[in-house]
């Protein structure tokens, strides 16, 4: 009878327990302390007011519940008619501005890439706007469009003898020195997003294509289009985040009129909270703007992204 000796057992012996390294920790402190100071706070404290009824030079702060929220759904309160009228207004220069600052940043780019004399000179005097305050710009659009003596009024007297124009004072042409404004101001950044996807599509599409009969307007429907689909996903979501978020322009050029035609959104935020001093009142329609903004955002991205990735 054999007996077999069973293996001897070992005791490993621990060892020495792997110290959490704290060093990232510290190169991420200052922004995590700037964001929380300057976003995480601001939001928790603006959520605190929008349902308080806040007064800083009262120190009883009553808590109000949804009040300020169930006022913009309210038809009788001034909360419901203007909230809504500038979210119109401003939805409306939206609809008008992204398509138009789209196209054109895609149409210059595909001019402006090809080898023409002064092709850097061009590209320069497009992007140059884009470095001026909006200030500058809406004082600059005022001018040009003002009702009595403004560029625009005087070169069409000069050309066909017309009567002035009151762009400023008309409902609906009030919209056109702003949008065209803006275009002329941001269309430089647009521009140079899709010259910069347009000098990475391979030359070698586009000669397969010819040789296989392919015209210009059939590559760039099939060729140039599908390739420049996530510079424009990213360029129509940020360019529509900024056309809503519209305030300078708009109060520089027309200080949102006449009758509130162009005020947008923001501008009576800022109203409400600052000549109307009622800032739980504002904080509510910005918190209700912003979740407005979130869902608009995920739902653009998500119908956008769905639309690259099946033409990739």
């Amino acid at each position: 009878m054999t007996v077999t000796q069973a293996p001897p057992t070992t005791t490993r012996t621990p060892g020495p327990r792997r110290r959490l390294n704290l060093e990232p920790y510290f190169y991420l402190l200052p922004h995590a302390l700037l964001f929380f100071v300057f976003t995480v706070y601001p939001l928790i404290y603006g959520l605190y007011i929008s349902l308080h009824r806040w007064d800083p030079l009262n120190p009883q702060m009553p808590f109000v519940g949804a009040e300020f929220y169930r006022n913009l759904f309210t038809p009788d309160t001034p909360q419901f008619q203007f909230f809504w009228k500038t979210l119109w207004n401003t939805t409306f220069f939206t609809i008008v501005s992204v398509p138009l600052l789209v196209a054109a940043a895609l149409g210059l780019a595909l001019l402006l890439q090809r080898p023409i004399f002064g092709r850097a000179f061009f590209r320069a005097v497009f992007f140059m706007p884009g470095i001026l305050t909006v200030s500058v710009m809406g004082i600059l659009w005022r001018w040009m469009f003002d009702n009595q003596n403004g560029l625009v009024n005087a070169a069409a007297g000069a050309l066909s003898q017309m009567q002035p124009i009151p762009w400023l004072s008309t409902e609906g042409l009030a919209w056109v020195p702003i949008v065209v404004g803006t275009i002329w101001w941001t269309l430089g950044f647009n521009m140079t997003l899709y010259l910069a996807a347009l000098s990475n599509v391979p030359e070698s599409l586009y000669e397969a294509a010819s040789l296989d009969g392919a015209t210009r307007g059939q590559q760039f429907r099939y060729i140039t289009l599908p390739m420049l689909a996530p510079v424009t996903l990213f360029v129509v979501v940020t360019t529509a985040l900024a056309s809503f978020q519209l305030f300078g322009q708009s109060q520089v050029i027309t200080n949102g009129g006449p009758n509130r035609s162009t005020q947008s959104v923001i501008q009576y935020i800022t109203e409400e909270a600052f000549t109307n001093t009622q800032y739980s009142s504002a904080a509510a329609l910005g918190f209700a703007f912003g979740l407005m903004m979130l869902i608009l955002t995920a739902m653009q991205f998500r119908i956008m992204a769905r639309d690259v990735k099946e033409e990739g």
